[in-house]
């Protein structure tokens, strides 16, 4: 590959030269992190999934021997438990997961800077800068695979190729612990004669309306007429048939330059049907302290707020509202969310499961354009000192030292012991 160094030190290569991408796909990612407490359990089925008996009972993740039962993510556990009676049922611990998920992503970035996040235990490396010092997309897979492995003891899939979205099918190829190189020289035998819903981006309805056209295999999708798939599936036709003929060039962001957080928001499963005002505030109150906190530590305000709600019989609605200023205080999205739910809802009705979510994100510090004649701003500014205070003290003695009255005692699920709720 041919690299030049501009003036201003940036490494580029040639646009005619194919890149090398690779993207790592860690193996039965909160499975593994868990196990990493319970060696003993490393060959035995084991499955990570909410509490059942506060009824957050669907499977998070499952490791490669319960993958064999035909374990599926989201699942029920009682589902599950059907399938292999003898699983390991594990308990969800997030802050591991993104504290493991920062630690990966240092690792890839001592090969590059082009690290883009997809998922928490998932990425996009463009390597194709480092080849002279790290040797063949290959042999840069493998030491990744080994280096992980030797310092988190967890293991990942790599897939090599000189696209994104092939690289990603590549990951998926060799599941655990491989590598799979996709090249212009193999793709079509490697892609192509796989069923088409194992196309990145196609899913259940878009592979049904695929078949009924004749389209079996994503070789099939390749060679089908690019007009007929546009008129049959709109933009999404014409995007799937480059992607199936390796004509995807979209870039691996920096890692420095990954996308800015668009929403942020926290829901639960109550342990009991909400019922009424009283119950709704108790778990508002909470909701609220925790994306409001989520917001200060991100450094953003929202310039709206979501909530969506769940009933008994697992019917959503969703509703939201813009605000008349940017916030990220607990107060008023509480004020906010509370608005909502009297306005939307019948507070006669059982509520299952509520999210309230920070919508139209803008960094903490943009200029608000606020009246002269505004007489809310200097209370608004004591709220938001009284609520970084909390915020500080939280940090210090831990997310149980300091809580809102009306939560403390409650019955509804709300765990004191881990006051910031996942």
């Amino acid at each position: 590959m041919q690299l030049t160094v501009d003036t201003c030190g940036e490494i580029s290569y040639n646009k005619d030269m194919d890149r090398t991408i690779l993207h790592c796909d860690m193996d039965g990612f909160y499975a593994s992190v868990e196990l990493l407490k319970y060696p003993q359990l490393k060959n035995h089925p084991v499955a990570v999934c909410g509490n059942p008996e506060n009824r957050h009972g669907i499977i998070l993740a499952k490791n490669a021997q319960a993958k064999k039962y035909g374990i599926k993510t989201a699942e029920t556990v009682w589902q599950a438990k059907k399938k292999c009676p003898k699983l390991q049922l594990l308990p969800p611990h997030h802050h591991k997961y993104k504290e493991y998920s920062l630690k990966i992503n240092e690792i890839y970035q001592r090969f590059t800077d082009m690290v883009e996040p997809f998922s928490i235990d998932e990425s996009w490396l463009d390597v194709s800068a480092s080849l002279k010092l790290f040797g063949t997309g290959r042999e840069i897979a493998d030491t990744l695979r080994e280096t992980i492995k030797k310092e988190l003891e967890l293991t990942l899939s790599v897939g090599v190729s000189f696209n994104k979205i092939f690289a990603k099918m590549g990951s998926d190829y060799h599941k655990p612990d491989g590598t799979t190189v996709i090249s212009r020289d193999n793709y079509k035998d490697i892609l192509w004669p796989m069923n088409v819903r194992s196309m990145f981006f196609v899913g259940a309805a878009t592979a049904d309306k695929l078949n009924k056209t004749g389209i079996q295999t994503i070789g099939d999708l390749a060679r089908a007429d690019r007009t007929l798939l546009t008129a049959l599936l709109g933009k999404q036709g014409s995007m799937l048939y480059e992607y199936a003929n390796g004509l995807d060039s979209s870039p691996v962001s920096r890692y420095s330059e990954r996308e800015k957080i668009k929403s942020v928001g926290n829901g639960t499963t109550f342990r009991r049907n909400l019922q009424g005002m009283d119950d709704i505030k108790v778990a508002v109150t909470a909701l609220s302290d925790t994306v409001a906190s989520r917001l200060r530590k991100y450094q953003m305000k929202g310039f709206g707020v979501k909530v969506d709600i769940k009933d008994p019989e697992f019917k959503v609605i969703s509703r939201q509202k813009q605000l008349s200023a940017p916030t990220n205080l607990a107060e008023e999205i509480f004020h906010a969310s509370i608005e909502i739910i009297a306005s939307s809802w019948r507070l006669r009705d059982p509520i299952r499961m509520l999210t309230i979510t920070a919508i139209n994100l803008c960094d903490e510090n943009e200029s608000e354009q606020l009246s002269l004649f505004d007489l809310e701003g200097h209370a608004r500014q004591e709220q938001e000192k009284i609520e970084r205070t909390i915020d500080n003290i939280r940090a210090k003695f831990g997310d149980n030292a300091i809580n809102f009255g009306r939560v403390i005692n409650n019955d509804i699920g709300i765990d004191l012991d881990d006051n910031r709720i996942e």
